[in-house]
């Protein structure tokens, strides 16, 4: 899923030195949601970690 962030992050990078306004800020919301979605599943990983250790 990082994968993903970086992938629309250099799009939106890239759409943007280009002038593609729109382009540009579909591609950052969409790796701003996929990186939000990435915390969430991180932080939800990490607690059930610690509950399932002894």
């Amino acid at each position: 899923m990082l994968r993903w962030i970086l992938i629309f992050l250099v799009i939106a990078l890239i759409a943007a030195v280009l002038g593609f306004g729109g382009i540009a800020a579909g591609a950052a919301s969409i790796a701003q949601i996929i990186f939000y979605i990435f915390l969430i599943l991180l932080v939800i990983s990490l607690i059930m970690h610690l509950v399932k250790k002894p």
